[in-house]
């Protein structure tokens, strides 16, 4: 892998990208870039674009291109080291505008990683996940479990279900992923490295998949 590559990390909601993305950063010191994190410090933050998310979230639905688009450019375009895009692009047109900066500023995508889920064992996953109301650190009761029920290890908040990992909404958000996603898994493939990982397992087994692929490039 050469140096500051800039990796992107797909999957379905609950497919275990974020935790993927922690071994990525700590491995090859990138800068993480996700757009849930984004999106709830904005919705924190309570601003303009925080409460007009929060109300698309809620309704299981997903943020527009340009409204995504906008944010994340934003966010990079002043970035020297290499940059883990998590969860990002979600839809060719998002991937065409990363494209279209990347090429802009004489940069290039090193590979992108799809960890694939059945939409089984996201809903079990999910259905354990937990996270804190005050600091919004997340936990699964199975695998990531807090030391006190229900306690965030961290600050002592109240663990919660979130709306948005409930089994209904989670069906609506793997609906949407599963229309938008198919076009740009096709566009990745035919444009740049790809690869696909078993998502099934620990985090550390994953991660292991994962870094055997990157050890090969």
């Amino acid at each position: 892998m050469n140096k500051n590559p800039n990796i992107i990390l797909l999957g379905a909601p609950g497919a275990g990208k974020g935790t993927t993305a922690e071994f990525l950063v700590g491995k090859f010191d990138l800068v993480h870039i996700s757009t849930g994190d984004i999106f709830r410090q904005e919705i924190a933050q309570k601003t303009e674009l925080g409460i007009k998310i929060s109300n698309i979230v809620k309704s299981g639905k997903l943020v527009s291109d340009d409204i995504v688009s906008e944010v994340v450019i934003n966010k990079i375009k002043d970035i020297s080291k290499g940059i883990l895009f998590d969860g990002f692009p979600r839809t060719v047109t998002q991937a065409e505008s990363l494209d279209k900066f990347f090429k802009a500023n004489s940069k290039k995508i090193s590979v992108v990683l799809f960890i694939n889920l059945t939409e089984e064992e996201i809903l079990t996953r999910l259905s354990l996940r937990r996270t804190c109301k005050n600091c919004k650190m997340v936990y699964n009761l199975a695998s990531k479990p807090p030391r006190q029920m229900n306690v965030c290890n961290k600050c002592g908040g109240a663990l919660i279900l979130r709306s948005d990992d409930k089994p209904e909404t989670i069906k609506k958000r793997l609906a949407i992923f599963n229309k938008q996603t198919a076009p740009l898994v096709d566009y990745y493939k035919a444009n740049h490295k790809f690869f696909e990982i078993d998502g099934i397992g620990l985090p550390v087994e994953v991660s292991e998949r994962v870094f055997k692929i990157l050890g090969s490039l």
